[in-house]
């Protein structure tokens, strides 16, 4: 494979985010978040942009976010390498990391520990409508937003495509739909619970809870489960400021969110819920889901946030280049 790959225009804002990325790779692929590439010896190159998405739309840019979602992925996945094996191989780049190619599994694993959320997928808004038989799972009365629920519970949703929206479906019906065989899916759903458990911990460690979180599980090439994609971001999970919550829950308010949360809901208050064309995002709410992004990750790894250099495009070619010719 040559090792020669020259810098390859980006579209990166004025602000220095990066939306999108050209590399001279075979195998590429885009999903809401990342880019992927194809290397050598069973390995994918992982780039996470700058771009955010709510409902299942990319609704723009957020600077410092795939940076921060990188390292604070790469973070967790060591520190729970104990629990269950992940994918990553290297971190070559503040946005970028070489794994394991692994085959995904078709199905989101969800893992709640609140009743909350704002998605059409989400507890809460079933639960308020009336629902108690949620996911398959049966629900007491007398639960209050954004409160425990009785114990984790796994919540699966469909993969959609980029665009469409996940859909959800019950354990019974991950199996009996052909999605996932039923010896791998209880082995699944005992690394995700297990996972969570230790998200909560570790959390708790720094002043958060874990109020619930998403996982994404695949298969290496010898058929070992690992989890993959990303673990513990604050795009993948709800993060609530620890010592404000009960307080917050009792007086029937929302919980300090240190995660994307507050962008689906600015998108509500603008009447966007995932449908047509998603509206511009404010620059106020850019600016504070960034900077509570950084916050996430400073707490939770007690290091300080290093943005990396700039242009970020040319960077990352640059660094994947000097991996390239290393190997």
């Amino acid at each position: 494979m040559s090792t020669d790959l020259p810098p390859q225009p980006s579209e990166s804002s004025d602000d220095n985010t990066l939306s999108s990325l050209t590399l001279d790779l075979p195998g590429h692929s885009s999903g809401k978040v990342r880019e992927a590439w194809v290397l050598d010896d069973d390995r994918r190159l992982l780039v996470t942009t700058d771009r955010i998405s709510a409902f299942d739309r990319v609704i723009g840019t957020v600077q410092h976010k795939g940076q921060v979602l990188n390292q604070l992925s790469a973070w967790w996945f060591a520190n729970t390498a104990d629990v269950v094996a992940n994918h990553v191989v290297s971190v070559p780049d503040p946005n970028a990391m070489v794994v394991v190619d692994a085959t995904p599994l078709p199905v989101e694993v969800v893992v709640r520990g609140r009743l909350t959320g704002s998605t059409s997928t989400s507890l809460l808004p079933r639960y308020q409508a009336g629902e108690r038989v949620l996911y398959g799972h049966q629900l007491p009365e007398g639960l209050v937003a954004h409160g425990p629920l009785p114990e984790p519970l796994i919540t699966p949703t469909t993969k959609a495509e980029v665009g469409e929206h996940d859909q959800p479906v019950t354990c019974e019906e991950v199996v009996s739909s052909g999605l996932v065989e039923e010896g791998l899916w209880n082995e699944v759903q005992k690394a995700a619970l297990a996972l969570f458990a230790r998200g909560v911990t570790l959390a708790a460690n720094a002043g958060f809870i874990l109020a619930d979180t998403k996982y994404e599980f695949g298969l290496t090439p010898d058929g070992k489960l690992i989890v993959i994609d990303e673990l513990h971001t604050p795009d993948s999970s709800r993060f609530w400021e620890a010592k404000s919550t009960d307080a917050l829950v009792a007086a029937g308010a929302n919980p300090e969110s240190f995660d994307k949360e507050p962008v689906r809901l600015a998108l509500k208050a603008l009447g966007y819920r995932g449908d047509g064309e998603p509206p511009e995002l404010p620059a106020q709410v850019r600016q504070e889901t960034s900077q509570r992004y950084v916050s996430l990750f400073e707490r939770m790894t007690g290091t300080e946030f290093q943005p990396g250099a700039t242009p970020i495009g040319s960077r990352i070619t640059n660094t994947i280049a000097a991996y390239q010719g290393k190997r």
